[in-house]
């Protein structure tokens, strides 16, 4: 199964108004998946012997994480997107290739954004995080709550005040882009083409044995490992492309407003509707003075077009977001068969109620 979904952008100076780096995503699910937003604290573990369990599997812990808001799935440990205290976001998108995806029970991406986020406080270091932890455990996993099965590889859109890199995975294999200034979106495709900022020691021999590859023409990551025709990518009537004109259309006087319009839009299918929904969507205002507080906005509800987006800032004694966070459940992910329990937290059971008396007003 490869639905069209998702999509991550960011905008650097001089395109952005009073130098802010703006980051958002709509995170494209399944259209009963319940998303909910919520707030962990820094953290200091001292017994580095007991394991971090993830979603699936169990990794090695760290000495020191950092506060962190997610927006995420209710039933998984990882995150779609989210933010820490430094003013880094990650953003993930499911791509495909020519490389399988493993089914087997690993770190999803998902997982993966949430490690980045309470492990790094640069950009540059969540990218490191997450290529380390994929060397050493691996992608993969049903990335849905019940009986569906969905896997996939994944690609990220990291930023902070200063700099963001997209970086894009095929199994262990993967590639990086630096982004300094201008526009720049991820979808569900590789997109990094021949700007290859940082790589996989081993992503060049391995398209040469597996035949991708001839080591002579230049090499072009997308091209390469997924079949992609690169040359006809920006011309195209995906929503990768889509994405990108709305972002050129507001060069020079991009804010947090333009971003959160991007994200409602409808007839790029950006914002989607469907069997696939968004079902949340996120948008951040990252000052390059530090002096200036990180401001992240969460719907915590489907379709941006009806939703509320509210700010979030990291201050000290931050209580539990109780209106955005869903109940939890004693029975794992893992349990087979597995029964989806009710997860609507407090707002998105008033949001279902809002829209209801709408559509019988009509």
């Amino acid at each position: 199964m490869e639905p069209f979904s998702c999509d991550t952008f960011v905008a650097l100076p001089p395109t952005t108004v009073d130098k802010r780096i703006i980051f958002g995503k709509n995170s494209d699910r399944l259209r009963d998946e319940v998303q909910e937003v919520v707030y962990f604290p820094a953290a200091v573990h001292d017994n580095l012997e007991q394991h971090l369990k993830c979603t699936y599997i169990e990794i090695d812990q760290v000495p020191k994480t950092y506060a962190v808001v997610l927006s995420r799935p209710a039933w998984l440990w990882g995150a779609e997107m989210g933010a820490n205290e430094h003013g880094v976001c990650i953003g993930n998108e499911a791509v495909w290739g020519r490389e399988e995806v493993c089914n087997e029970e690993a770190l999803l991406g998902m997982d993966l954004v949430r490690l980045g986020l309470e492990r790094a406080d640069t950009a540059e270091k969540a990218l490191n995080v997450i290529v380390d932890l994929l060397e050493k455990y691996g992608q993969g996993g049903n990335c849905t709550e019940g009986r569906m099965l969905f896997s996939y590889h994944n690609s990220f859109l990291i930023a902070d005040r200063n700099e963001a890199w997209i970086l894009e995975t095929a199994g262990k294999y993967w590639a990086a882009e630096k982004v300094q200034e201008g526009v720049r979106n991820i979808s569900n495709q590789l997109s990094i083409t021949t700007k290859i900022d940082r790589e996989h020691p081993d992503m060049r021999n391995y398209a040469k044995q597996k035949g991708w590859w001839d080591g002579k023409k230049e090499f072009d990551f997308a091209a390469t490992y997924s079949y992609l025709d690169t040359a006809k990518m920006m011309t195209s009537s995906g929503r990768y492309c889509e994405g990108y004109k709305l972002l050129n259309k507001h060069k020079g006087n991009i804010t947090f407003e333009t971003m959160m319009e991007i994200l409602r839009d409808k007839p790029s299918g950006i914002n989607m509707e469907g069997e696939f929904l968004t079902t949340a969507s996120m948008v951040s205002i990252l000052p390059q003075d530090s002096n200036l507080p990180c401001i992240h906005f969460f719907t915590g509800t489907p379709d941006p077009e009806r939703s509320v987006f509210k700010p979030f800032i990291f201050v000290p004694h931050i209580s539990q977001l109780l209106d955005t966070s869903s109940p939890t459940f004693e029975d794992p992910v893992t349990k087979k068969p597995h029964v989806k329990p009710d997860r609507r937290h407090p707002l998105y059971q008033k949001h279902q109620q809002a829209l209801e008396v709408i559509d019988n007003n009509e």
